[in-house]
C-alpha cells in the first residue's frame, strides 16, 4: 500500500486568523518502506513572519520572499499525493492548512477520510507519554541529532521511521500474512531447490587404487606407540 508521510511548516496556528503554510515535505512509503521518492517545497505566504514562528523553523521573511506561491506548485503537490493516505504528526493541524491553501487556488480540499494521525496511535500506545516527536523519537530510539530547528523534509523523514514504529516496527517487511505472499515464498523456495535446467549426472564411485591401499598399510606399520596398538594390547592382556 502507497502511503504519504508529511509534514508542514507555517507562519502561525490559525489558518483562519491569516496564517499561512510556507513550507511543505512529502515522503513515499509503499508497504511501510520509503521508495526516496519525495515532494518538497517553500512557499511565500504573502506576508511577514512573525518572530516565534521564524524562531522554531528558521524560516525568515526575506528567505521567503524569492519563492513561489502555493498556487504556482499546487498541482505538482496533488499529482505527488494522489489518492493515497496521508500521514501526519496531529495530521488535523497539517490537513487544516493544506485544504485552506487548496482552497485559496481553487482546489477542493483533500479527504479527511484520508488523514492518519500518528499522535493518536502514540496515544493509544502510550496513554500518558508525552506525544511530541522529539519525545517519541526519544522512545524509539530514532536518531534526531541533526535537528536543531523543524524541517518539513526533515520532520516528515523522522515522522516515516516513527510510523514505522508505531505500525509493529522493523520486521514489518518480513511479514508473509497475506495467501499470495506465501504462494510466492514457497514457488520462489521451489525454484531455488529443484534445478530442472541442469541435466541429471549418476554419483560417481571413488575407490582407492590398490597402490594407495598399500602405501597406506606401509605408513600405518611405522607408526610407534600407536593409540590403537595400546588399546589392542590391554584388550589381549584382559583376554
Amino acid at each position: 500500500m502507497r502511503e504519504i508521510i508529511f509534514d508542514t511548516e507555517t507562519t502561525g496556528f490559525d489558518p483562519l486568523s491569516g496564517d499561512r503554510m510556507v513550507e511543505i515535505g512529502c515522503i513515499e512509503m509503499v508497504g511501510r518502506v520509503m521508495t526516496g521518492a519525495t515532494f518538497h517545497c517553500y512557499y511565500n505566504p504573502e506576508r511577514d513572519m512573525p518572530a516565534g514562528a521564524e524562531a522554531v523553523h528558521g524560516l525568515s521573511t526575506k528567505f521567503l520572499s524569492d519563492k513561489p506561491l502555493f498556487a504556482s506548485k499546487a498541482q505538482e503537490l496533488l499529482e505527488f499525493i494522489g489518492d493515497s493516505p496521508l500521514v501526519a504528526h496531529n495530521a488535523s493541524f497539517d490537513f487544516g492548512f493544506l485544504n485552506m491553501e487548496l482552497g485559496r487556488c481553487g482546489h477542493p480540499p483533500v479527504d479527511m477520510g484520508r488523514m492518519v494521525d500518528t499522535i493518536a496511535m502514540a496515544r493509544s500506545k502510550h496513554p500518558g507519554a508525552k506525544l511530541s516527536l522529539d519525545a517519541l523519537c526519544s522512545r524509539y530510539g530514532i536518531d534526531r541529532s541533526h535537528r536543531t530547528k523543524h524541517g518539513a523534509l526533515l520532520d516528515a523523514e523522522l515522522l516515516a521511521q516513527l510510523y514505522i514504529e508505531l505500525t509493529g516496527g522493523r520486521q514489518i517487511g518480513l511479514g508473509l500474512a497475506d495467501d499470495a505472499g506465501s504462494e510466492r515464498v514457497v514457488e520462489t523456495m521451489r525454484v531455488s531447490l529443484v534445478r530442472s535446467d541442469r541435466p541429471f549426472r549418476q554419483p560417481r564411485m571413488f575407490q582407492p587404487l590398490p597402490e594407495e591401499l598399500e602405501r597406506h598399510r606401509a605408513f600405518v606399520d611405522s607408526l610407534k606407540d600407536a593409540i590403537w596398538t595400546d588399546q589392542n594390547r590391554r584388550e589381549k592382556a584382559h583376554s
